[in-house]
């Protein structure tokens, strides 16, 4: 009996926990063992042979897939300039394993976690391929539940915004994407200027301007000379690009 009553303890427990999340993120399950198995590991599942749970393995797969066809899209359509081979590095560096343990971490999804007694002895609720491929099981599980919107949507709010506010720029060659706009636009002259270096040597800050026949059209700053003059860039092409992605927004069908 007294077994019984700690299985049912922690039941309730693992209940509230999931329950909090789904309040947390504003999303509820129709199909709550969708989302429980997205974040059971197989050690726990065969620590449990007499219940009828299943590992997330399967649901990894699934999301893996929907995560590359969601990134995708909406890298083509943000980048209208950048090639197949710049896109698809991009695209490498938001799914790859360090950047799914970021956004599973930002979650917390490390403490909802089924793990066995073994696994989390070891450490396993912190092990960075086990969040990733809970973080891609989690994906897989909310897009049998609710659709491709709502993976969306829920990129749109955890994911999509780190693009938009340059932590995966180390990746992005700006300054190629701005030259190719302008060479097909027009005649025009890009030019960079160093404006200002401060701060100390070991944390030094440049401000870089670009400039298109003479005007500047984008200004940017970073911790070398290379990384302001790819930040003015992409600002200039933030600026200049509008025009080329509203018939791709308007062709988009919702």
């Amino acid at each position: 009996m007294r077994n019984n009553g700690r299985d049912k303890y922690s039941t309730r427990m693992i209940d509230k926990q999931f329950y909090d999340f789904q309040e947390q993120i504003n999303i509820h399950f129709s199909n709550e063992k969708l989302l429980k198995q997205a974040f059971t590991h197989s050690s726990y599942v065969n620590e449990h042979r007499r219940k009828p749970f299943e590992d997330n393995e399967r649901l990894e797969f699934l999301g893996d897939a929907v995560l590359e066809l969601t990134v995708s899209k909406f890298l083509f359509l943000k980048y209208p300039m950048m090639s197949e081979g710049e896109l698809t590095k991009l695209r490498a560096a938001i799914v790859c394993e360090p950047s799914l343990v970021a956004f599973a971490n930002e979650l917390h999804f490390g403490r909802l976690i089924l793990l066995g007694k073994g696994e989390e002895l070891t450490g396993g609720r912190e092990r960075p391929a086990l969040l990733a491929d809970v973080f891609e099981a989690f994906i897989g599980a909310l897009f049998l539940d609710k659709g491709l919107d709502f993976v969306v949507a829920f990129l749109e709010k955890y994911v999509f915004p780190k693009v938009n506010a340059g932590v995966f720029s180390h990746v992005m060659d700006f300054k190629s994407q701005l030259q190719e706009l302008i060479q097909r636009d027009s005649t025009g002259v890009i030019e960079y200027r160093i404006l200002l270096e401060r701060g100390p040597a070991h944390n030094r800050e440049f401000v870089s301007i670009v400039l298109l026949n003479g005007a500047e059209i984008g200004k940017g700053t970073g911790r070398s000379k290379k990384a302001a003059e790819q930040h003015a860039a992409q600002m200039a092409l933030e600026k200049l690009k509008g025009h080329l992605q509203e018939p791709l927004t308007e062709t988009h069908p919702e």
